[in-house]
């Protein structure tokens, strides 16, 4: 599957939430072609905060998967660059491409990525071999702009959620 295909999906599974009372971030996880994890963010549903979009599409794909390695390539697609937590999610998970619509610049781990340095990489714990954002990056801000505008959603949220649609340049 295409990157641009990839992602349209993450973006489709964001909607899902959104419709529900959620932040509009969504992901899904590829194993080749196949999607074997998809998720969308649960804070107001489950009243947590670490029900992040990523870590629920990868917790399924875990789960799909079992404790054996995939033979495929996994990939993992978002709307939002991938927090510090759901990049070592990736890395623990065997993620070997992780592909985004929109830059994170308060909380996305991509940037510190490139600071980790392990002695060794195992095949089953290293960094993904591709990493790349902008994938309909005005549909994802088009998502953040809307939410922005749900009165019912946390005040700090519609905030950042403005701050994501507002300044293109910034989320690259």
């Amino acid at each position: 599957m295409k990157p641009d295909d990839a992602v349209a999906l993450a973006i489709k599974v964001a909607e899902e939430g959104m419709k529900l009372g959620e932040m509009p971030i969504g992901a899904v996880v590829l194993q080749g072609d196949e999607v074997i994890g998809r998720g969308y963010t649960q804070e107001q549903k489950l009243r947590r905060r670490i029900v992040h979009a990523d870590l629920m599409a990868m917790l399924e794909a875990d789960a799909h998967l079992g404790f054996k390695r995939s033979a495929e390539p996994l990939t993992l697609a978002v709307n939002l660059e991938p927090c510090m937590m759901c990049l070592g999610a990736a890395i623990t998970l065997g993620i070997e491409r992780v592909w985004f619509a929109l830059g994170s610049p308060n909380d996305g781990a991509v940037e510190l990525l490139s600071h980790w340095h392990p002695p060794i990489e195992q095949p089953y714990f290293c960094r993904p071999k591709e990493i790349k954002g902008g994938f309909h990056r005005a549909k994802a801000q088009d998502q953040f702009a809307r939410y922005a505008a749900v009165e019912t959603a946390p005040k700090s949220m519609r905030e950042w959620a403005r701050g994501l649609s507002e300044n293109a340049e910034r989320n690259k």
